[in-house]
């Protein structure tokens, strides 16, 4: 039965099951990349960190986003050496997922076949979540590469079986990089240390030795050990995610689909022939899809936390599980329609494809995000004239100005006491309400920059209570132009 099954020419199998993901991946990532010349507030964050100087970065560390730290000295140093556009921001993360399409793709060769491991790897990019961080300038596409290439190297070390073929082989040097793989991934966002329980769980599956056990919790905790510094040191910085809204019923609902469709997937891969001993599909992919999700979801119990990109790494076992049921569909057709069985794969794709048009070309449109920066900064641009003032609401939408510098120039940043490079924070230190008044109040005409009417919130800072009361009682709107999320207002004095 398992004869029939179609297969490339051996000589090539063995490389088009992770080139054609990787070639795959690349071109849905470079598809539309620049997203018509936006940049949100996130990626924001990123293009003004990754312009000042590794000290800068090291000072403002310490105050705040030290849980980026790494990806900030990453994409420091490849500004320094491209240049700061939205392609060095964004191709970092296509290659990221890339490589982990291809991680994705071997594992699921060597645990269910050619089909299954080329079905996991095209799938991979297609995921909703992760087209919306395959173009995006954040770590959380690097961590998936990294939880992936962990994951892979986990399934090489467990399904290996001593034998004539392989006599003495030394595992050491896996287990070296399987523990600095989820290292890294922790320095980079130590939430991803949610893929240990799931590897865990995939050891308790397959009925891992003594000898695998305990080599794997060496090397998971060291790995544990070496982050735990950036995790302690992190929580006192808890009020960046302060924002994060409780969990509720609805929040639980994308998971719960995830972990059905998963469900379906693991259910499949009975029909795959076993090529791992009693390491299956399954055994991986499941847990990797569920038990950080359903880890974020206990976390986020105790503290609000649960944001899908927290977790993004979890969908590699999604993809696992997609690829299974599609390996399973090849070899349940292969015997009666065998032609019919070596279209299977990539009739699916190209279905999957036209079905998801309308996401993907949602994902690549400038309002997939809640704003743009560049797009109000050239606003400001055109509507500004030397002499006049500037003003955020909140603190946080100086972003643009900091992304976009030229178009402020001839602005005075009256409400600004220290840079955000002095004090060593995203947004800088504002001065005292009393003196913002003042300052105000000598100014004739003003720019403020803050949030379009549909995506702004009440703000509660005094300061921003201060610039309000004065430009209503003393100031007049003369234009207002709203782009992308963001508004420009320009006042004149009454």
């Amino acid at each position: 039965m398992f004869s029939d099954i179609p297969r490339p020419p051996s000589g090539r199998r063995r490389h088009l099951v992770w080139l054609l993901p990787v070639l795959w991946t690349v071109s849905l990532g470079l598809w539309g990349l620049s997203r018509q010349d936006s940049v949100w507030r996130d990626e924001a964050a990123t293009w003004q960190v990754a312009g000042r100087s590794a000290g800068e970065i090291w000072h403002m560390l310490a105050n705040v986003d030290a849980v980026h730290g790494l990806y900030y000295l990453l994409m420091h140093g490849l500004f320094e050496v491209f240049g700061a556009s939205t392609t060095t921001l964004r191709l970092p993360s296509v290659l990221a997922v890339a490589a982990a399409a291809a991680c994705v793709a071997l594992v699921g060769r060597r645990l269910a076949g050619f089909w299954a491991g080329l079905g996991a790897g095209l799938a991979l990019g297609l995921l909703p979540a992760v087209q919306f961080y395959l173009q995006e300038g954040r770590p959380y596409a690097l961590v998936a590469a990294g939880a992936t290439g962990a994951t892979l190297l986990l399934v090489s070390l467990v399904s290996d079986r001593p034998g004539r073929d392989r006599p003495g082989r030394r595992t050491w040097p896996r287990w070296t990089a399987y523990g600095l793989a989820v290292l890294v991934c922790a320095l980079l966002n130590w939430l991803s240390l949610l893929v240990l329980p799931a590897h865990a769980a995939t050891l308790w599956w397959a009925r891992a030795g003594r000898g695998v056990c305990g080599r794997w919790l060496l090397a998971s905790g060291a790995a544990v050990a070496g982050a735990l510094p950036l995790i302690l040191f992190s929580r006192g910085q808890s009020d960046q995610v302060s924002w994060i809204p409780p969990l509720t019923w609805h929040m639980m609902i994308g998971p719960g689909i995830l972990l059905a469709i998963g469900g379906l997937g693991a259910w499949a891969d009975r029909w795959n022939r076993p090529r791992a001993g009693r390491l299956t599909t399954a055994a991986v992919g499941l847990p990797l899809l569920a038990v950080p999700q359903l880890g974020l979801i206990g976390l986020s119990l105790v503290q609000p936390l649960f944001l899908d990109r927290y977790v993004l790494f979890s969908m590699a076992g999604l993809a696992l599980l997609i690829g299974a049921a599609l390996g399973a569909a090849v070899r349940v057709t292969a015997p009666r329609f065998p032609r019919v069985a070596g279209l299977l794969v990539p009739g699916v794709v190209g279905v999957a494809v036209l079905a998801l048009l309308p996401v993907e070309l949602g994902k690549r449109a400038p309002a997939s995000r809640v704003d743009d920066v560049l797009a109000v900064a050239g606003a400001v641009a055109r509507l500004k004239h030397d002499g006049d003032a500037v003003l955020f609401v909140p603190a946080a939408r100086r972003d643009t100005a900091l992304v976009s510098p030229a178009a402020f120039t001839g602005l005075a940043d009256i409400a600004l006491a220290r840079t955000p490079v002095a004090s060593g924070t995203l947004k800088g230190e504002e001065a005292d309400p009393a003196r913002i008044r003042a300052a105000l109040l000598a100014q004739e005409r003003v720019l403020l920059v803050t949030d379009a009417a549909k995506v702004a919130k009440p703000s509660g800072s005094d300061r921003d209570k201060a610039k309000a009361a004065v430009l209503k009682e003393r100031f007049r709107v003369v234009e207002d132009h709203q782009v992308r999320g963001r508004r420009v207002t320009v006042y004149e004095r009454r």
